[in-house]
């Protein structure tokens, strides 16, 4: 994914080469010999203009309820780690002990390891191997008194959703569009840029604002898309803010 910087240096090049494309259609076809093919353009523009933008609004609503869902999913993975960490403290001593400090370091993990590992597309092992800490002291508790029993279910529960939630994250960090799909988004927008320069307009200097205002757009709209499509890369990601508050949760929970 994109930076901020990248995603401007884009946008740029986009609106220079609509504006050039354009300059140089009206040195080699005067926008008088095109006038009188507008009433073709003009319709062909019409269902052009109108295809394009369902396409750029459905891949726009598609890649942010992905987004979203992994915004969820995340949230959903922090409760978890919490809820595991208070659950312990019905577990007999030592598997208590060792349970809550393996939440905490998965909870610190996402923060130091997973975040800056995901923002550069790969996916850190650390947490990885404290799953399976968390699994070996949960499945290896033997329980004493009804009280510790529930606890032991209720923290297998809550481990099972930590580790489906991990899991999920996993999937949706390195989910994205399939390159077709960016390939008909760009060349929908290369068609209906060029479809709106072949208008022969009396007014130049307001066809070549219109030109500018629909690059514009139509970039912005694609690198919109292409920051949202990766979830936990680019300037626009999932933030690391929820585990950021399970850090604080269980650092309060043991004052």
């Amino acid at each position: 994914m994109l930076n901020s910087w990248e995603n401007m240096a884009v946008i740029i090049v986009c609106v220079t080469l609509s504006c050039t494309f354009l300059v140089s259609l009206n040195r080699f076809w005067s926008p008088e010999k095109r006038r009188v093919h507008n009433d073709v353009i003009g319709w062909q523009i019409t269902v052009i203009g109108t295809i394009y933008a369902v396409m750029i609004g459905f891949m726009l609503y598609a890649v942010w309820g992905n987004y979203q869902a992994a915004d969820a999913n995340v949230s959903g993975e922090a409760n978890s780690a919490v809820n595991l960490f208070r659950i312990a403290a019905g577990l007999p001593a030592e598997q208590r002990d060792a349970i809550q400090k393996l939440s905490e370091d998965y909870a610190n993990a996402m923060v130091t390891d997973e975040w800056p590992a995901m923002d550069k597309g790969k996916f850190g092992l650390s947490s990885r191997e404290i799953i399976r800490g968390l699994w070996t002291v949960t499945t290896g508790t033997v329980a004493t008194t009804n009280s510790q029993q529930t606890s032991l279910d209720h923290a297998l529960y809550a481990l099972t959703e930590l580790t489906q939630h991990r899991r999920l994250r996993e999937l949706q960090s390195h989910s994205t569009l399939p390159a077709i799909l960016w390939a008909v988004l760009i060349c929908g927008g290369v068609i209906t840029i060029v479809a709106c320069c072949l208008i022969g307009s009396e007014n130049a200097r307001l066809h070549f604002a219109l030109i500018v205002a629909l690059s514009l757009m139509i970039s912005l709209t694609l690198t919109a898309i292409g920051d949202i499509d990766g979830p936990f890369r680019g300037s626009v990601h999932v933030s690391s803010y929820d585990f950021v508050q399970a850090q604080q949760t269980m650092a309060e929970w043991r004052k």
